[in-house]
């Protein structure tokens, strides 16, 4: 009894922190609206309508009008991604390193916070109020210049004019995650590079783009899997005049023409595989990125 008594105590059993419990809301919503959704659409993808394993479904993403919808896709992808990288790109430099006073950079910032999330049916409204064919701009330019833009071959109803409207929240997401790369910029780099008796062209050239480029490529995949996603904006805007992957997937799954929820699925997989290895990139080349920001 008295060795038992001079032994070690019993350690307690180790309670989970209490700091979890935070973070349980975040895992459920995720596990609930988005593990939950993108499994049952990868089975789907490889069933027929009785359950049965197949692969017709993935055969079917290769007829040409299913082709071409991605095609269209990732080409206005790719358009707004690059437009918004680049535009928000010398905007965020305005605001960070143009000198300019700092209430701009909080409005700005501020305006972008909101901008990013503004999409769906309130977007493609706005922008038929502005450019459509009797919208206020149309209307302006033909008044005061004579100018018809829609005369010249403008149609917001087309590439272009999803394009430009994708443009609304992609150039404020652009500012959003540049702006830190470029906070992270040393004022002793840009010293250095004078002293030393380099340009401002040859500092931007050989110095401060090569460490911005991982965190430029990273912003380009994210704007891209932002803009290839997008259904709601494209939906409200064009109907189906436009041929892209997320409106021809909304038919398969609730039209009452093309009905095949199945074939639906194997588009949404085929959408999960091009922004998923987007996003993956992305996040490799953050990684990169973040190790000049230390």
């Amino acid at each position: 009894m008295a060795a038992a008594a001079d032994g070690p105590p019993t350690q307690r059993a180790r309670r989970l922190p209490l700091a979890w419990l935070g973070v349980v809301p975040f895992f459920a919503f995720a596990l609930l609206f988005l593990v939950a959704p993108t499994f049952y659409l990868v089975v789907g993808a490889f069933q027929n309508p009785a359950g049965a394993f197949t692969l017709d479904n993935i055969a079917g993403l290769f007829q040409s009008q299913i082709l071409s919808a991605y095609w269209i896709s990732i080409r206005i992808s790719l358009a707004s991604a690059a437009l918004g990288a680049l535009l928000g790109f010398f905007l965020a430099y305005a605001i960070v390193h143009g000198g300019l006073p700092s209430w701009i950079r909080s409005s700005v910032v501020t305006f972008s916070g909101v901008a990013s999330n503004f999409a769906g049916i309130p977007l493609a409204f706005a922008f038929l109020a502005t450019l459509g064919r009797i919208g206020l701009v149309t209307w302006l330019l033909n008044e005061a210049f004579g100018l018809n833009i829609y005369r010249l071959g403008f149609n917001l109803l087309s590439f272009w004019g999803l394009t430009i409207t994708y443009l609304y929240f992609q150039i404020p997401l652009m500012v959003l995650i540049i702006t830190p790369a470029l906070d992270g910029l040393k004022r002793e780099w840009r010293e250095a590079s004078s002293i030393l008796g380099a340009s401002n062209w040859q500092y931007w050239r050989l110095v401060a783009l090569p460490v911005l480029f991982p965190s430029l490529m990273g912003c380009f995949l994210l704007l891209f899997a932002n803009a290839f996603g997008a259904i709601a904006t494209a939906y409200a805007l064009t109907g189906s005049s436009l041929n892209i992957v997320p409106i021809l997937l909304y038919a398969q799954i609730r039209g009452d023409v093309l009905y095949n929820p199945n074939l639906g699925y194997a588009l949404a997989f085929g959408m999960i595989v091009i922004t998923g290895c987007s996003n993956l990139l992305y996040i490799w080349l953050r990684a990169r990125a973040e190790r000049w920001l230390r």
